[in-house]
């Protein structure tokens, strides 16, 4: 840790110093922007309720050496070319901007370093998809997700052999990542309902999210060239949230015997800013821990170094909002709250093992936790666990009951960290409204 850390550190934009922002001056995580009513886009800052825009502010001369680096990196469409930077120059630009934006508010025309335009309102910019992403992977890394959905399904062995051996993951589709606050169709598919003795087509009925943390690769590897568990966090540029809807009906009928395919590639939504990997060490925690009857990880996927700080304390939250709340000017309500910290592999191994056949991982792939829960009830990360695939409805403030996700409802996910010592900063929203299947 660093002095960007220091929790007592404050910004001359007001709006940053609030206690329950997801932006104060510690934070500083980057994303893609465009002023409304220009379609360029930018790379951005997050800061309060505003956004420093890092290509305008390479008009003054604000930045030196390895930053200024990083800064021309920033003027571009995406962050792809930023996330090549090494961790040292990343880190010497984070300080210089922490350094810029430092101060106590007051008369902003004379505390104010950048060049005007520098700085735009968040309510004046759309977001997009940070980078542009070549591939995308989902592990399945929660010990208690799979846990739960295995006892759905397999009650007398809920567990496969394998599970505490080899961190278990798929490839995704890439092309079907949207950015929070896209509208999610409804997907159609191949089910088979029960009792019936052939699949019928048509719209999901059992829609559900996944309520996960994702991971960007920063510099890449080369082919056939392994990441060691030990060099695998220099690999992780930031992180944002991720939504990984799933058609459970189709799911269950096409997942054998290669996994999921329509069920899942239909639509991805993530947040639009990531954190950095320098600004969530305040947070770092153990590596979940496995007690002695359970195996070792294999000497490729275990260092002392990630078993001591490999955890992440992120605590990860989901709010549902229906048609009917929305009408009746209700708050979302929250569904669970799970934490990071729980999973039982870490991202150092889930990124080894990835690369550990060969695998040439790029700058701006996206790989995803898998979903998000906890030991307790209320921190299960999708609604196939909390209903128990339907059995038991959760009931909404309105009385309505969902065993799965209706045309209409908006699920939003959100996630901070917030530990003594340390300032609470935050992911942001990652939303999502569902909307009906084409009648074609």
């Amino acid at each position: 840790m660093n002095q960007t850390h220091d929790p007592a550190l404050t910004s001359w934009i007001e709006s940053a110093n609030l206690p329950d922002t997801d932006f104060p001056i510690q934070n500083l995580p980057f994303g893609v922007f465009s002023r409304k009513g220009d379609s360029e886009r930018r790379v951005g800052v997050a800061i309060g309720d505003q956004i420093v825009d890092i290509g305008e502010a390479l008009s003054a001369n604000l930045w030196s050496g390895n930053a200024r680096d990083v800064a021309r990196s920033c003027d571009r469409p995406t962050l792809n070319e930023l996330m090549r930077a090494p961790r040292k120059s990343l880190s010497e630009f984070r300080a210089r901007l922490s350094e810029l934006l430092a101060g106590t508010p007051g008369d902003d025309s004379e505390i104010n370093p950048l060049p005007p335009g520098a700085l735009v309102p968040m309510a004046e910019a759309d977001m997009f998809t940070a980078a542009e992403i070549g591939d995308y992977t989902d592990f399945y890394a929660s010990i208690y997700h799979a846990t739960n959905v295995g006892k759905l399904f397999r009650p007398d062995s809920p567990l496969l052999p394998n599970y505490k051996h080899v961190p278990i993951g798929y490839h995704g589709r890439a092309s079907s990542i949207v950015i929070s606050g896209t509208e999610v169709t409804r997907p159609k598919g191949q089910t088979m309902p029960p009792g019936a003795t052939v699949p019928k087509f048509g719209p999901t009925e059992m829609l559900d999210y996944e309520a996960e943390v994702g991971f960007f690769v920063g510099q890449g590897n080369e082919q056939g060239a392994a990441v060691p568990i030990d060099e695998a966090e220099d690999h992780i540029f930031g992180i944002c949230l991720v939504n990984d809807w799933s058609a459970r009906d189709i799911q269950s009928w096409e997942y054998q015997p290669l996994g999921p395919f329509l069920s899942k590639n239909f639509a991805t939504t993530i947040s639009p800013w990531v954190v950095t990997w320098e600004a969530l060490e305040p947070f770092r925690v153990p590596a979940f821990f496995r007690p002695r009857s359970d195996p070792q990880p294999l000497p490729y996927l275990f260092s002392e170094k990630d078993k001591n700080e490999g955890g992440i304390d992120l605590n990860v939250e989901v709010y549902i909002r229906s048609m009917m709340m929305r009408e009746g000017r209700l708050r979302p309500s929250r569904l669970s709250s799970a934490s990071l910290a729980d999973m039982y592999w870490t991202a150092a191994q889930m990124l080894t093992h990835h690369t550990s056949g060969g695998c040439n991982l790029q700058p701006g792939d996206l790989f995803a936790s898998g979903t998000v829960s906890g030991p307790d009830p209320a921190s299960q990360g999708c609604l196939l666990e909390l209903t128990r695939r339907g059995a038991e409805p959760i009931v909404l403030p309105t009385g309505e009951e969902r065993k799965f996700l209706h045309d209409g409802d908006e699920i939003i996910l959100r996630a901070y960290f917030q530990r003594e010592g340390a300032a609470r900063i935050g992911l942001g929203e990652c939303a999502g409204l569902i909307v009906a299947s084409p009648r074609r």
